[in-house]
């Protein structure tokens, strides 16, 4: 068995890969970047070891100095996560030349799989359905053209290389083709190094269905069912859940047993995914099920399959890679309920999905489900990778019982000041369609409007506010003197109803704060700077008890710190270009005969810094501003 495993990844699924290591007595080490010093991931490893700047690049993406870290603690496997370098046949070669365990599947494997031509040629050679269309070497627009006539529009332009949707277009007519192709090209050759593409017959109704297959070095090989990843934005998952709605067992027994004969084509062996996309305009049909590609490592949405088959694929990773033979044979496995998984991005849906980037000063998550996070309330969310907090999975006796506690859990959990995906995610989940099962991987884009609109905050949430409110007031355990600017003339004991203003982004909102018991139903919290948290269908309205808070709130996710009050600067900590790191203290800032400390939101460099020591501020005074580091 693996006795000190090194992970060359970071973020959740590097902690995730570390919980299992410890129940298994194996000991962990985690490599970090200069943005990651003070990572979740870090401070759970039992070592860690500096690799290098921030960018990924420069660092997680370099094997060499990965090879090294395990060479100088003593590490005597590698586990590459997924993303980074779990594909890269190169990189599992030299852990291998090196003398160390491959936590993954031989580097032949993956080199078979990498490639969507010759991997669509060796399915079809193994018996495996694949897409109608033309994975030929002939890469001339001419013959490209003539094929894309031939299966017929509307066709698929997809790069052979890669993935995440780069290099992929619709066509829908002949005129549009040479255009779409040379995009396709030029998006490749930049984002692969190869420009070479397939063209694929376009599904009208796709849905896809994916298969977690798992292999030995006995040559042992079983699938442990398929997933749903249909809910998808520009073809990123969003939502995954596992099994497959609408799936019957004739259909299921097909599509398995032909992503075994897949994996044993390839002699496969480790953790790895075949996907499938079916043509749903009939419902699932083992007829209608095309294999795409293989992805070759352990899947983001894996934790579906664990909670359905109550199997721990890590665990089982290492152990296949301890050259263990598989813990369970095929007729030991079955399907326990439903479990959903989503996706909960630091994003802006309403700007179109870009990063929010920056500190996490309030993060609360409900306990009724299983989350996979890397973030801590105090921690940093950096511009530098893929701006995931967490992944959440709730498993119910069927599908709508896990729909209903993952609705349940967005309306009970937070996160802020960041923006995040949570009420897309919210909305999302409550789609009619999703709810009726009747799922395609152009759902989201066609209701994208209405699931990303902004909403004001309504009477009910207001109503939320105003009993919390009251509640603070009340129970005086908190320093309610934050809340003296936003009261306008309250009284408690007023004979009518009682109005406050609360803010959000500066902007006042009148809040009902009476003495009537009305409850609202609604999830609220309140914090000890007097921030009050309410949630209505995934939304969290976060309101201040002035302006000038609400507004300094609102630009520390930006790097901007704005002056809250107006008072006299005592201190200044930093200098103009000096670096800083999460939560170290900038300023001091003296107001109301009370000291309050203006700290950086996030790593990063000074920049503008406008003010020194004795300098008399005025309210939303732009004092300095933190650049995250690398820009």
């Amino acid at each position: 068995m693996i006795t000190k495993l090194l992970i060359a990844n970071r973020g959740e699924i590097a902690c995730r890969i570390m919980r299992t290591a410890r129940s298994m007595g194996v000991a962990t080490v985690a490599v970090y970047s200069d943005a990651d010093a003070k990572a979740l991931h870090v401070r759970q490893a039992d070592e860690s070891v500096h690799i290098g700047p921030s960018p990924a690049a420069e660092s997680y993406l370099v094997g060499a100095k990965i090879i090294a870290a395990a060479k100088q603690t003593g590490a005597d496997a590698i586990h590459p996560g997924y993303g980074f370098l779990s594909e890269n046949a190169d990189f599992a070669q030299a852990v291998l030349d090196a003398g160390l365990i491959w936590v993954g599947p031989k580097p032949a494997s993956i080199r078979a799989m990498g490639l969507k031509d010759a991997a669509k040629q060796l399915m079809r050679a193994a018996g495996v359905p694949v897409t109608p269309g033309y994975d030929g070497s002939d890469q001339s627009v001419e013959r490209l053209t003539k094929e894309a006539e031939a299966i017929g529009y509307p066709v698929l332009i997809k790069a052979v290389a890669g993935g995440g949707g780069k290099g992929m277009r619709k066509v829908d007519a002949p005129a549009d083709f040479a255009s779409a192709l040379e995009s396709c090209r030029r998006e490749a050759k930049a984002s692969f190094g190869n420009d070479e593409v397939l063209l694929e017959k376009w599904i009208t109704s796709p849905r896809h269905i994916e298969v977690q297959v798992f292999g030995d070095s006995h040559g042992n090989v079983v699938h442990l069912f398929e997933r749903d990843c249909s809910l998808q934005r520009r073809h990123q998952k969003v939502i995954e859940e596992a099994p497959a709605p609408g799936m019957d067992e004739a259909t299921r027994e097909a599509i398995c047993a032909a992503a075994v004969r897949a994996a044993k084509a390839v002699d496969y062996e480790g953790a790895g995914t075949i996907e499938f996309i079916a043509d749903a305009s009939e419902g699932l049909r083992a007829d209608r099920i095309f294999f795409m590609e293989m992805n070759t490592r352990l899947q983001v949405e894996h934790p579906v399959t664990e909670e359905i088959t109550g199997v721990d694929l890590v665990e089982w990773q290492l152990r296949v890679a301890s050259w263990e033979p598989l813990p369970k044979r095929q007729e030991e496995l079955s399907i326990n309920g439903h479990a959903i998984e989503a996706r909960l991005y630091a994003e802006d849906p309403a700007k179109g999905f870009l990063p929010s980037p920056g500190r996490v000063d309030r993060l609360v998550f409900d306990y009724r489900a299983r989350v996979e996070s890397s973030v801590e309330e105090g921690d940093l969310v950096s511009n530098f990778y893929d701006p995931m907090i967490a992944k959440v999975i709730c498993h119910g006796a069927d599908r709508e019982a896990a729909r209903t506690d993952l609705v349940r859990w967005l309306d009970n959990s937070y996160v802020g000041p960041l923006k995040t995906n949570k009420a897309f995610l919210h909305a999302c989940l409550s789609l009619p369609t999703f709810i009726e099962e009747l799922l395609d991987t152009g759902l989201i884009e066609r209701e994208e409007a209405k699931l990303t609109t902004v909403r004001e905050p309504s009477a009910r949430v207001l109503k939320a506010a105003g009993e919390r409110f009251r509640e603070a007031w009340l129970d005086q355990d908190w320093d309610s003197r934050a809340y003296r600017n936003g009261l306008f003339g309250f009284r408690m004991n007023a004979p009518a109803r009682t109005t406050i203003g609360l803010h959000i982004d500066g902007q006042r909102y009148a809040v009902d704060a009476s003495s009537d018991d009305l409850r609202t139903g609604l999830c609220s919290d309140r914090e000890r700077d007097g921030t009050i948290v309410v949630t209505e269908a995934g939304k969290s309205y976060f309101f201040s008890p002035s302006p000038e808070a609400a507004k300094s709130q609102a630009s520390a996710a930006d790097g901007a710190i704005i002056a809250p009050m107006p008072g006299k600067v005592i201190a200044v900590d930093v200098n103009e270009g000096q670096t800083v790191t999460a939560g170290q203290r900038l300023m001091v800032l003296e107001a109301m005969k009370m000291e309050h400390a203006l700290t950086a939101p996030f790593d990063g460099v000074i920049e503008g810094l406008t003010v020194s020591a004795g300098a008399q501020v005025q309210v939303e005074a732009l004092l300095v501003t933190v650049v995250p580091a690398g820009e």
